[in-house]
């Protein structure tokens, strides 16, 4: 079967350097030293979803290479701010455009959003296939949060650098596995240890997989749970196997209005959680 995963990983090797003549790297870095002087720092997203009731990721995803287009024609005006509005504890962001229809641009104009801002503070994760530090830099520039590590996209010596790089840069590390034999990446110093139920070869998804997987992780991680989410008890089920964070993409943004579809999903969500759990949200 095609591996897609090796396919958007050498299209991203010929996409960075791309990226790099437009502008270079001491550029992009002058860039951000230049920002980080001014003491902007990111947002917690670890912080959000370990305080949140649900921990929701709300992910504003238009294409995927296994399915085409989702919702072509959104836009993140339409759709973020009312995830982040209507109790999402954080948002990603799909950053990719050749294999996900995404942009960079739409975080940078979602960063400064009203619903997005100081007193409502949402983190942004970066969605992307990261191979260079450059893009790291990137997102910091942008001004995301936090960023995605693919554990099947990068030797283990690679993210150990990239990790260290992202914390220097204030960002947080999503570290994402998805078979045994890749969860001692998560003895790393990550913030958070995401399993996809969705295989990056195959594109074939099951949620059993972070069931499966789940025991194994270190205890002190920060769990997180991705893809092929789509009903409530789903998410009751993952919080008592230990994970924490739930990252939602096709469920919502397959909606006419994801953000409303958001809202019915956590309303239940949080009537099925323990009282001492449970959250209303507006």
């Amino acid at each position: 079967m095609k591996d897609i995963l090796e396919d958007i990983v050498s299209w991203k090797h010929i996409e960075v350097e791309q990226q790099k003549q437009a502008l270079t790297p001491r550029q992009l870095y002058t860039k951000v030293d230049r920002l980080m002087e001014k003491g902007i720092q990111p947002h917690s997203m670890r912080r959000a979803l370990t305080e949140s009731p649900c921990g929701i990721i709300a992910e504003f995803k238009r294409k995927s290479p296994s399915k085409g287009w989702i919702h072509p024609d959104a836009e993140p005006e339409e759709v973020v701010p009312l995830y982040a509005c209507n109790g999402a504890a954080a948002i990603s962001i799909l950053t990719d455009e050749k294999y996900f229809g995404g942009s960079m641009d739409f975080i940078q104009r979602m960063r400064n959003h009203p619903a997005l801002a100081e007193d409502n503070a949402c983190p942004i994760l970066r969605k992307d296939f990261i191979i260079d530090e450059y893009q790291l830099f990137q997102a910091r520039l942008i001004g995301a949060d936090a960023v995605l590590l693919i554990a099947s996209a990068l030797s283990k010596q690679e993210c150990r650098m990239l990790t260290g790089t992202a914390h220097e840069l204030g960002l947080e590390v999503l570290l994402e596995m998805h078979g045994e034999e890749e969860l001692d990446y998560a003895d790393l110093d990550i913030d958070m240890a995401g399993i996809n139920n969705r295989n990056l070869g195959t594109f074939h998804t099951d949620v059993a997989n972070s069931f499966r997987l789940a025991g194994r992780l270190p205890e002190e991680k920060l769990r997180v749970s991705e893809s092929g989410i789509s009903q409530p008890e789903t998410i009751v089920h993952l919080r008592q196997a230990g994970f924490r964070g739930f990252l939602i993409g096709e469920t919502f943004m397959r909606e006419a209005d994801p953000g409303a579809a958001l809202k019915r999903f956590l309303t239940q969500t949080t009537a099925l959680l323990p009282p001492a759990k449970a959250h209303i949200y507006p």
